[in-house]
């Protein structure tokens, strides 16, 4: 398989789940309660399908190998680029759940915190799955040799078949789709 045509297929069930995500903040805009149940679910889906599932294929098997391989600016825009916007990413998750667990405890004004968190985040992620479709992984695929980037599919393989038998594909694919019917 390769590993990235993958990842680049995974950047379109994150960026469905960014849809919700908007929608959900447009919701409380126009008045709705806040579900904290759904926003859980999108917590988790960023938390182990964007990050854990996904950035870590980049973060583990891609990105080290640029670095290794190409030197220069695979190395600028890997540290300095995608895993700064990694952490940027976690950050927003981060606030936005200590901004529900505020809202929850009755400060109203930590809705402004929920909303600003989580559109915060789906701008971040189009951004920067853009920057990854467009220029890194093309990079990857131009610089990286035939040998590194089939060793690079060998080791996305072995991953999504660990992750398989765990079934988290399947499980956080059925979360996306249940949020999308609801927020559509």
């Amino acid at each position: 398989m390769d590993g990235i045509v993958l990842m680049i297929e995974e950047h379109k069930n994150i960026k469905r789940m960014l849809q919700v995500i908007r929608k959900a903040c447009l919701s409380i805009m126009n008045g709705r309660e806040i579900d904290y149940m759904d926003f859980e679910m999108m917590i988790d889906f960023v938390r182990n399908y964007a990050d854990k599932h996904h950035h870590g294929k980049e973060e583990k098997l891609l990105f080290n190998k640029m670095v290794d391989e190409i030197g220069g600016a695979a190395e600028k825009v890997v540290k300095f680029g995608m895993l700064v916007e990694h952490d940027f990413g976690r950050l927003y998750m981060k606030e936005l759940e200590e901004a529900l667990a505020k809202v929850k405890a009755g400060d109203d004004e930590a809705k402004l915190d929920v909303i600003a968190n989580a559109v915060s985040y789906t701008h971040l992620l189009n951004r920067h799955i853009d920057k990854e479709d467009n220029v890194v992984y093309s990079f990857a695929k131009r610089a990286l040799s035939e040998e590194i980037l089939n060793r690079f599919n060998m080791e996305c393989d072995a991953f999504e078949e660990e992750m398989n038998r765990d079934g988290v594909q399947n499980q956080y694919i059925q979360i996306l789709e249940l949020l999308e019917q609801k927020y559509k």
